[in-house]
């Protein structure tokens, strides 16, 4: 009868502390800095984190507002962990013959450096919530913003695929990127130089070997590279790439919360979809957005003259007149004002 209450504490205590307490070790944290935690499982509450701890599958690690921390798998590949990041380390297995991982980026902005050795098959794949990058032995980063994903190219190459059906390869020295879910738009070079190269060094210092003094780069990297997408999105446009170009807007308002490139973005996408693809309720939906988020925008005064001037083009004369009105008292001086004028003219014969 002891024996058997005894048993009976022993597998409560058990369930109790989760298998999670007794898998084997996959990682170690050889090096770290500022606000950084971790969990031995989901769903459980984070705790401080310190140098030289090891973690198990199913653990998780977090930084702060100035967290880093620098990853050593059991195969010395090396995960390096900027600020404002959350990493899952779902799953690894390494033997003679291969080595296989799953690992879940939730947020922020990750450095992947995984070895590979002669006769081995390498299948590592890091997630976020709407893109997989599959690697076999390279270099890459990878910054998770929301539902957006945008991938640099260091060493080797990299499949980068998104929930819809199709892939994007990732080699050195380009840039590849996604948002919910749809295909990654074509992989492009970083020219020296350009904005996208300035995001890459960005990048680069919050993920280099030592964290960088100022955080204030890496927080701004989803604003350059939102800002960046409104500019290839318009080349995109230009090139008669419509539905990349869209793609590529919708990146842009998925990384940024600035209301100068959110407008910009949707301004463009309202161009394409009213003038390119002949879908003037979309172009709508877009101009009005932008009057609705963003009133006091500079922006809103273009958006409600186009938002008149499509009312106008699709025979809706009362509501046209009524927006090119509401313009004419919102913005006497207006940019626009000739045109309105114009406009209202040609409604009143």
């Amino acid at each position: 009868m002891k024996r058997t209450f005894a048993a009976a504490i022993v597998m409560a205590i058990l369930c109790l502390v989760g298998s999670s307490a007794f898998a084997a070790t996959i990682a170690k944290v050889t090096n770290c800095s500022g606000s950084i935690f971790f969990r031995d499982r989901n769903n459980v509450p984070y705790q401080k984190l310190d140098k030289g701890k090891s973690l198990a599958e199913g653990g998780w690690v977090k930084t702060g507002a100035n967290g880093w921390i620098e990853l050593t798998l059991i195969d010395n590949s090396r995960f390096t962990i900027a600020n404002n990041s959350e990493l899952e380390l779902a799953s690894l297995h390494v033997d003679r013959n291969k080595k296989e991982g799953v690992f879940n980026l939730t947020q922020g902005k990750l450095r992947s450096s995984v070895t590979k050795l002669s006769g081995q098959q390498t299948s590592y794949q890091v997630r976020s919530k709407t893109a997989v990058a599959g690697i076999k032995g390279t270099e890459f980063l990878m910054l998770s913003e929301g539902p957006a994903n945008v991938f640099f190219g260091n060493e080797g190459t990299v499949k980068v695929s998104g929930q819809q059906e199709g892939s994007e390869p990732l080699p050195p020295g380009s840039m590849t990127q996604t948002t919910r879910g749809y295909r990654p738009i074509e992989s492009v070079q970083v020219e020296p130089g350009t904005p996208i190269a300035e995001a890459k060094s960005a990048f680069e210092a919050a993920t280099a070997a030592a964290p960088p003094e100022d955080w204030l780069a890496s927080d701004n990297l989803p604003n350059i590279l939102a800002r960046w997408n409104v500019n290839y999105g318009h080349y995109l446009a230009d090139s008669g790439k419509y539905e990349q170009a869209l793609q590529v807007f919708q990146i842009a308002l998925d990384l940024s919360k600035l209301a100068d490139i959110r407008c910009d973005a949707r301004l463009e996408r309202g161009a394409v979809q009213g003038r390119f693809l002949s879908n003037p309720e979309a172009a709508l939906a877009e101009y009005e957005l932008i009057i609705e988020e963003y009133p006091s925008a500079p922006q809103a005064e273009t958006a409600l003259f186009y938002i008149g001037q499509v009312l106008y083009e699709l025979s809706f004369k009362e509501r046209a007149t009524a927006r090119f009105k509401e313009y004419r008292s919102k913005y006497p001086q207006g940019k626009h004002r000739g045109n309105v004028d114009t406009l209202l003219n040609l409604l009143d014969k």
